[in-house]
């Protein structure tokens, strides 16, 4: 199949459209529709929009907010392994748009089974965050059991805590505290994004805690016999729920066009359980 190149007729036509009004998804919509691949449509959309934003010394086109500093792994010259401060942990693939990297390795089975074991006597049925207030509930999308670990809680907390800072690059003060979750035969969380909706009345209150969420690692806690992987639908990716791998991904601004919809499929057969950092752009208090 011959490349598809981004000209300065393409360019100039979605800043044409940017400048009307119309939303970067119907853009990427009409630009499918005409022939052209996700991917290629996807970059030309931000990378145009980038470069129109900064000459124009916009701050906004498309609805899009501008983008923020995220947590990135340091993967320049694509190394095989990365150094996360006390552990050689592999890197079984990585993405760009989205950014989206899997790890192998990056807890060992001792961990993984000491924090299943300090968490299964503090689950509770997962809630969700409410648009409206700011607050949380059980929602029919999200049919797991959870709970939180305050940030530092334990001295295996602070090592998980301390290996995904220096994984990442990305501040230990400026992650929520870890999450444990446990899916059941049949349990799932349906695709969602992370990022917080700021137009929505009850986001200050969440936002205020540490502005928004820019990056989630996701850590596999055992391997279940069947289903439960992690899926992203936009760019048609399925991560297998491996014991002592993980999952990162970030999202430099709160829109699709990050393209990090993901969830968790169902469990068909045993049992998955997880853990969680969400990384947030200043201290999380």
């Amino acid at each position: 199949m011959k490349p598809q190149v981004i000209t300065p007729e393409l360019r100039s036509w979605i800043i044409d459209q940017a400048k009307a009004g119309c939303r970067p998804e119907d853009v990427l919509a009409a630009m499918r529709n005409s022939g052209w691949e996700h991917d290629v449509a996807a970059d030309a959309l931000e990378a145009t929009l980038r470069e129109h934003l900064a000459s124009q010394g916009q701050n906004h086109a498309f609805g899009l907010p501008p983008p923020v500093p995220v947590p990135e792994p340091r993967l320049i010259g694509a190394p095989n392994s990365l150094w996360a401060g006390d552990r050689q942990v592999t890197v079984l693939l990585a993405m760009r748009n989205p950014r989206v990297v899997v790890f192998g390795g990056f807890l060992s089975d001792e961990e993984c089974e000491a924090m299943v074991a300090a968490a299964a006597p503090r689950m509770s049925r997962s809630e969700t965050v409410v648009n409206a207030t700011g607050g949380s509930e059980v929602h029919a999308a999200r049919t797991s059991r959870g709970m939180f670990f305050d940030r530092g809680e334990s001295p295996l907390c602070e090592r998980i805590e301390r290996r995904i800072a220096a994984l990442v690059n990305w501040p230990i003060e400026n992650g929520e505290g870890l999450q444990v979750l446990h899916y059941g035969a049949g349990a799932e969380y349906k695709p969602h994004n992370d990022y917080f909706d700021p137009a929505q009345p009850g986001m200050t209150t969440v936002l205020a805690r540490g502005g928004q969420r820019v990056g989630t690692l996701v850590m596999y806690l055992n391997t279940p016999q069947q289903g439960g992987s992690t899926v992203f639908p936009d760019v048609a990716l399925e991560v297998a729920p491996i014991k002592g791998n993980a999952v990162f991904f970030s999202y430099d601004r709160a829109h699709a066009i990050t393209r990090t919809l993901h969830g968790g499929s169902p469990v068909i057969q045993g049992e998955k359980w997880v853990a969680t950092k969400w990384m947030r752009e200043r201290e999380f208090i």
